[in-house]
């Protein structure tokens, strides 16, 4: 039969009902071995980057994943969508009309693992922490429109913000806003290594080799305080070199899930296969790709030649060629079912077409062909990433127009050589912080935004950002962000790609898949059981 299961969560903005998590980490039950989950995701503690796994530093979704196992935060997305609820926090709450005073309230005998209490001002010491430090990963700016915290007692904290911001609960619960223990992490340096000291549902044993974690095993934390139901008491990550490695250790049963990245033809073969001992669970999800521009980089400063390339792309080859089923055309940096989207892209430049593309360049007296070289990561969006570049170099390499090269590097060295400003062309993917619009534009285009982009557009900054944030209805905020996206269009410094499904695979003894990820990417590892309906 077919072991194939779709999973629809409910996206935040398509007014439906949150579900919120059952409270309390009493639901532990399955014991014997820990529940392993693989992923292809790497976990490298680099010169460049020596805190992979500081909620100060830490900006990929790997390394949140781990996160959010261990360190907990003021608020949580629920397991089925919707708005944030109180996770460390007993209650949160604008307490003012404008939305620019957040107050919440601390649990009672809310403890780090190691059994020290945890005030109003450890919740203070974290984010401000993690303002002060302003790691180049650009993590910070998640929490850009607080001014300052205040503490009233030990269990209240609040929140005074620059301007309104509707979408602050959001980053409330995000690892960035994580609460720390500040007996291990120094106010003004990051801490090295895997060590995580947090409150979250798990503690965390990691496995490390020549400065990588190749696994970390969490432990179910008997000092959990907060609004999670932990299934199990024991689960681990292992990070596999590819998706053919991991899907082997899944089939011989060495693990027991896989989430990211599976390739097109394993989840194909998954969909299809009449074995009933793995299910395939299909999750709702909000990952894009997208390329991004210097666009102070000689070769694509012109606006011009940023425009004839989004002319040129034809995402609907593109992803049936690569990805099939899998993905779908993506015309904005926001994707279809979040609520603001607009098919900018496809309403400016509609179809791909060679000659508008030549309009474009002859007009602004570019010449031609465009010499450049599209970059992208080996070994972290998954094995079909270098088909995918492939397809797109042709595309543009058949116009006449463009000469295009590909290059492929290794996360650890393709992240600081994009943040350091090397690459003129790139191709990156985005896993969102918070299902919400915002989060789908501002981290592209506010200041201090995560790429270091040298574009700037005054009007997206000054004006539409805010005035969406100012909305606590989202649907309110759609004229402003439909401005927002159609500028990017015109503008060009990103081009959207496509966004994606997610899967996780399973062996058939394991429960909770259906939320073991969710529409954000965040690995909810505490859903799964063995044999236990959870």
């Amino acid at each position: 039969m077919n072991r194939k299961i779709l999973v629809l969560p409910a996206v935040a903005g398509l007014l439906v009902p949150a579900l919120a998590a059952c409270g309390g980490s009493d639901g532990a039950g399955g014991g014997g071995d820990a529940i392993v989950t693989g992923t292809t995701d790497r976990f490298i503690a680099t010169k460049d980057a020596p805190a992979p796994v500081d909620p100060a530093y830490a900006y990929d979704v790997g390394s949140w994943n781990v996160l959010r196992q261990t360190v907990q935060t003021l608020m949580v997305q629920p397991r089925g969508e919707g708005e944030p609820v109180p996770e460390a926090a007993e209650s949160c709450t604008f307490t003012d009309s404008g939305n620019e005073r957040f107050v919440c309230k601390l649990r009672k005998d809310l403890k780090f693992s190691n059994g020290d209490a945890i005030t109003a001002e450890d919740v203070k010491y974290s984010i401000d922490r993690a303002l002060t430090l302003q790691a180049d990963s650009g993590v910070f700016a998640l929490l850009s429109t607080i001014d300052t915290i205040e503490t009233s007692g030990d269990r209240e904290v609040i929140f005074h913000l620059k301007t309104a911001d509707a979408t602050f609960p959001y980053k409330l619960s995000t690892p960035v806003a994580g609460i720390v223990n500040p007996d291990d992490y120094a106010k003004d340096k990051l801490r090295d290594g895997f060590d995580i000291s947090g409150s979250g549902p798990y503690t965390i044993e990691p496995t490390i080799e020549d400065g990588e974690m190749v696994s970390a095993v969490f432990t179910r934390n008997p000092n959990y305080k907060g609004s999670l139901t932990v299934n199990n008491e024991k689960a681990e990550i292992r990070s596999f070199a590819d998706a053919d490695a991991m899907g082997a250790a899944l089939e011989k049963g060495d693990i027991d899930v896989m989430t990211r990245s599976m390739t097109p033809e394993q989840i194909d073969k998954l969909s299809n296969s009449t074995d009933g001992s793995i299910e395939l669970v299909e999750v709702q999800g909000l990952e894009i790709r997208y390329l991004a521009f210097d666009t102070d980089a000689p070769s694509v400063r012109d606006k011009a030649v940023r425009q004839a390339m989004a002319q040129l792309i034809n995402r609907g080859s593109l992803v049936s060629e690569v990805y099939g089923t899998q993905a779908e055309p993506l015309y904005s940096l926001v994707p279809a079912a979040v609520t603001g989207h607009s098919n900018s892209f496809l309403n400016k430049y509609g179809d791909p077409d060679t000659a508008a593309a030549k309009a474009l360049l002859t007009d602004a007296d570019v010449t031609t062909p465009v010499k450049l070289t599209l970059n992208y990561t080996t070994d972290h969006y998954g094995a079909a990433t270098k088909r995918e570049f492939e397809v797109l170099q042709k595309q543009l390499n058949d116009s006449g127009l463009f000469d295009v090269s590909i290059k492929g590097t290794a996360w650890d060295t393709f992240i600081p050589a994009e943040r350091n400003g090397e690459y003129e062309v790139y191709g990156m993917g985005w896993f969102p912080d918070f299902p919400d619009a915002d989060n789908f534009l501002a981290p592209f285009l506010d200041k201090d935004n995560f790429l270091k982009s040298p574009y700037t557009n005054t009007r997206i900054r000054d004006t539409l950002i805010p005035d969406s944030r100012r909305e606590p209805d989202r649907i309110s905020a759609t004229d402003a962000l439909t401005e927002i996206q159609d500028i990017v269009a015109e503008d060009v410094p990103v081009i959207p790609l496509w966004q994606g499904k997610q899967y996780v695979a399973a062996r058939d003894d394991i429960t909770g898949t259906a939320y073991a990820v969710n529409a954000s990417s965040t690995l909810q590892l505490w859903e799964l059981n063995r044999g236990v309906g959870a």
